[in-house]
């Protein structure tokens, strides 16, 4: 595919890309405004709203970074598939957050901790398609990162094993700390740095 004919497609997979990205956004949206509107249906939990708010960000960031494809010479249909199943993969830690109902569970928190396994199982999974993507967009994407990548990806699959095995509440609260810590580490890092 030449240059121009991706420059043309790459709006296209925005797009795409943009709806289930906007789906997530309003399941966490709505969820809030939920506890908002039932105040003392269900107990608030500091670890699932932390939980929440990382994954609202999480959402932005993944919306950002992938602006980086725009420079690609070529887009496959392959990385169009790619980016779907990531951006569903987001979508879908954003569902367990707020499920249809919680008839089953205490409160969030309940809930959370029980789901935890299925929640981290596909955070995990955001780790291993995060260094995919970064190998579509090219060497120059895996040196602007430098060694700090390398280091956060085992990291972060770590502390998804641990956090996935345990339901330990300061555990938990802990993970979804370090996981904002990181996530406003990257933002600063490359703040102003070109996408």
């Amino acid at each position: 595919m030449d240059p121009q004919a991706a420059n043309e497609l790459f709006p296209h997979i925005r797009v795409v890309i943009g709806m289930v990205v906007g789906l997530g956004i309003t399941r966490l949206l709505t969820g809030l405004a939920r506890l908002i509107q039932h105040p003392k249906r269900y107990r608030l939990s500091a670890i699932h709203l932390l939980w929440v708010f990382s994954l609202l960000v999480e959402l932005a960031l993944f919306w950002w970074w992938e602006f980086a494809l725009s420079r690609l010479p070529s887009l496959t249909f392959g990385t169009f598939i790619f980016l779907i199943v990531y951006a569903l993969t987001l979508f879908l830690l954003c569902a367990l957050l707020f499920p249809d109902d919680l008839d089953e569970y205490a409160d969030y928190e309940d809930y959370f901790l029980n789901r935890r396994r299925w929640f981290f199982g596909l955070f995990a999974l955001t780790f291993v398609l995060d260094v995919v993507d970064t190998a579509i967009k090219g060497s120059e994407r895996w040196s602007h990162y430098s060694a700090d990548y390398l280091v956060q990806v085992p990291l972060g699959l770590g502390l998804c094993l641990l956090a996935s095995l345990f339901a330990n509440k300061r555990l938990q609260l802990a993970t979804a700390l370090l996981h904002i810590a990181y996530q406003a580490y990257w933002i600063v890092r490359v703040l102003g740095a070109p996408v």
